[in-house]
Order: C-alpha cells, then sequence, then structure tokens
C-alpha cells in the first residue's frame, strides 16, 4: 500500500498577523505548516508529501520551511490554483500515478494527530473514502433569506467536517476529473466523490483539530500546545506531579 499526502496551504486570504499569511505565522516558535507537515513526516504509513503553495510562496517554503526543518518526504512543491479545489486538483495531478490511497489535509491544521491519519488510510483501503468528524454540539438553525429561522436542523445527525479527507487514489481522481468535466465546485474533497453516487465513511476527529483561520483560533492553539506540554510534563515526572 502506497500512500501520499496532499498538504494544502495555498490560501491567499488578508494576511494574518504582522504581514505574513496563517500558513507561516509561528506557533511555538515554529510555523503553523511546519507543526502539520510534522505529522506526515513521522508517520510511518506516509510514503510521500505533496505541497501545495502559493506561487509567490514556493522560493519561501523551499528555503524557510522544507530546508530548515529538513524535511524529506516532501517530494515535491506544486502551486495552488484560485480556489482550495483547484489547488488539492494540481497536487493529485502532480503525484506519481502508482500511489495507491491520497491522503488531502489542510496545511493550518496543525492538531491532526498519527492515530487519525494511519486509521484514514487503514479505512480509505477498506472503504474507499473517508473523512474524519466530530458531532455538531451547537443547535443549528436554516435560515431565510431575510434572516428569519426556517427551521432547526436535527443535530443528532450533523457533523463538524475536518481534514484528512483519505481516498484510493482512483476513486479521487475520478471525483476530480468529473467535477473538473461538469465545471462543479464542492465545499470539500468528499462532496465530489459523493457525487459518484459513493458512500463515504466517517471516523472520529478531536475538537482540537481546528483550522486555524483567526486571532481567536490562534490562542486556542497556543493553549492546546500548553496543555499538551504540561501533559507531558507530567507523564515524565515519576512522582505523576506536573
Amino acid at each position: 500500500m502506497k500512500a501520499a499526502a496532499v498538504i494544502v496551504s495555498a490560501g491567499r486570504g488578508q494576511r494574518f498577523m504582522d504581514g505574513k499569511k496563517k500558513q507561516f505565522h509561528l506557533l511555538a516558535r515554529k510555523p503553523i505548516l511546519g507543526h502539520t507537515l510534522d505529522k506526515f513526516e513521522t508517520c510511518p504509513l506516509i510514503e510521500s508529501i505533496l505541497l501545495v503553495v502559493g506561487q509567490e510562496d514556493m522560493d519561501y517554503c523551499m528555503k524557510q520551511i522544507i530546508e530548515k526543518y529538513h524535511y524529506r518526504k516532501i517530494s515535491q512543491i506544486v502551486p495552488g490554483g484560485r480556489r482550495r479545489q483547484e489547488s488539492v486538483k494540481n497536487g493529485i495531478d502532480a503525484l506519481p500515478r502508482d500511489v495507491e490511497v491520497i491522503v488531502i489535509h489542510d496545511g493550518v491544521r496543525p492538531f491532526v494527530t498519527r492515530a487519525m491519519i494511519e486509521e484514514s488510510i487503514y479505512s480509505a483501503v477498506r472503504f474507499g473514502a473517508v473523512v474524519v468528524a466530530m458531532p455538531v454540539k451547537d443547535t443549528i438553525k436554516m435560515a431565510n433569506p431575510d434572516g428569519t429561522v426556517l427551521r432547526t436542523l436535527e443535530r443528532e445527525s450533523l457533523y463538524q467536517i475536518q481534514t484528512p479527507q483519505t481516498f484510493r487514489a482512483d476513486l479521487i481522481r475520478e471525483a476530480y476529473h468529473k467535477a473538473s468535466q461538469d465545471g462543479f465546485m464542492g465545499t470539500d474533497d468528499a462532496s465530489l466523490v459523493e457525487r459518484l453516487g459513493v458512500k463515504v465513511h466517517i471516523l472520529p476527529g478531536s475538537y482540537t483539530n481546528i483550522k486555524i483561520t483567526t486571532r481567536e483560533d490562534l490562542m486556542l492553539a497556543h493553549l492546546f500546545l500548553k496543555m499538551r506540554s504540561l501533559a507531558e510534563t507530567g507523564s515524565q515526572d515519576p512522582r505523576g506531579k506536573g
């Protein structure tokens, strides 16, 4: 089984903080993207990593991310498109044809775990298409265009979808080819597979597997890292004290 990861980090939004794009902002003295890449670099099931970034960021990523932190599994950097779906397609198209499983992940989700990645790969081999997700905790209402409530959705059947989203390579290639032919733009990778009539299976993610898009998200990320550090310190203390 040959599994490759496509890490999408080609966001072109407004500068996040300090004049930097969010994926390059420092989190505990390391770029957010670096924290994400660490998880895939150290996962034994991932044979190679393909990084998708903005055209203007390719040189920066090579020097300040790949070379600086000595990533060995990153086989290629490819330029992204105008939208995320185009960026993912660029990444998939650049992968070798002998790749059997493709793991697609957001570059600004640094709290993905090795367990999530590995379970996603094993499950994709079994089912063909899987996503990680968590049950929605808040009440969700559908609204009319005038801002009034249309109806309240059944929370028990709603999930907050995350990445990684993992697929058999032949399946996700077909899904992206079909979407391109039809001019269809989906909200995530799995939605393209769903159009083929293929069932997508849900695996448990984590409420800490956040996508860092706002300053509030960054504050949470710092808190998560601090909590993790305290937990690791406590586990190393033979007296069980933190």
